[in-house]
């Protein structure tokens, strides 16, 4: 389905991609949120999934993560089914998760945390952690500051080194801008695409649409738990009825 065409006229989601969520129906408890979702993530990709409050976007990450179990549907990574699959055990099979909050340990160290997120890690922990540092400048110059002295925007380069431990293939963020001043919104997209760069394909819910969508390949505008559109990037920010309906004209 690309940008102005209906949710009947949806392309087929099964083919060879990193990522597939297909069918699916999840929810909280008796109370359904996704409805019959499908999409795809790409290898080296950024998707953007945008809509409105309520609309599922969250749900949709906490679903592939493994936080939530859908009801019904499909959820595969590089063709094998990971529906239901623990949190643990997808990290160890190459996907990470940003969440919106709560995505750092405050009372740790910037050195700290980056270890707790390579606790899953065999071999290789040291190296990985001054990768990061390298990536990171930042975090290089607090390694031994506690993460609750951290601005905004630090901390959220924090929670996405943390994750990129691990190395994952796929990973999964939710509103990384969410609560940050304009000032800093441009510096945490900078890092989603320095994390892309390194090879990771990447699933990104945002509010900010116009600038989630500026740093993405493809998107997706989700709707009372469907996909209402979906496209290029390019295609969804010039399309006039998605324009009116979820950027803000």
């Amino acid at each position: 389905m690309t940008a102005g065409t209906d949710v009947g006229e949806r392309a087929d989601a099964s083919g060879d991609h990193a990522l597939v969520v297909e069918g699916v129906d999840s929810g909280y408890g008796d109370v359904q949120i996704l409805h019959d979702l499908s999409m795809h993530l790409e290898a080296g990709e950024i998707v953007c999934l945008i809509g409105p409050n309520g609309a599922g976007k969250s749900t949709v990450l906490k679903t592939v993560f493994g936080l939530l179990t859908p009801w019904s549907g499909s959820v595969r990574l590089d063709g094998a089914e990971i529906a239901g699959t623990p949190p643990e055990d997808l990290v160890r099979r190459g996907v990470g998760y940003v969440p919106q909050i709560e995505n750092v340990f405050s009372s740790l160290t910037v050195d700290e945390n980056l270890r707790m997120g390579g606790v899953a890690r065999e071999s290789g922990l040291e190296a990985r952690i001054e990768e990061l540092y390298g990536q990171f400048s930042i975090l290089e110059e607090k390694r031994g500051a506690k993460a609750r002295t951290l601005s905004g925007g630090q901390r959220q380069v924090l929670a996405f080194a943390r994750a990129m431990v691990m190395e994952p293939d796929v990973l999964l963020i939710d509103e990384p801008s969410a609560g940050l001043a304009p000032s800093i919104v441009e510096e945490v997209f900078e890092n989603v695409e320095a994390v892309n760069e390194l090879g990771t394909s990447i699933v990104m819910v945002e509010q900010n649409a116009r600038e989630g969508l500026a740093i993405s390949d493809r998107g997706y505008v989700l709707d009372q738990g469907t996909v209402r559109f979906e496209g290029s990037a390019e295609e969804l920010l010039d399309d006039s009825e998605v324009a009116d309906l979820y950027l803000g004209g």
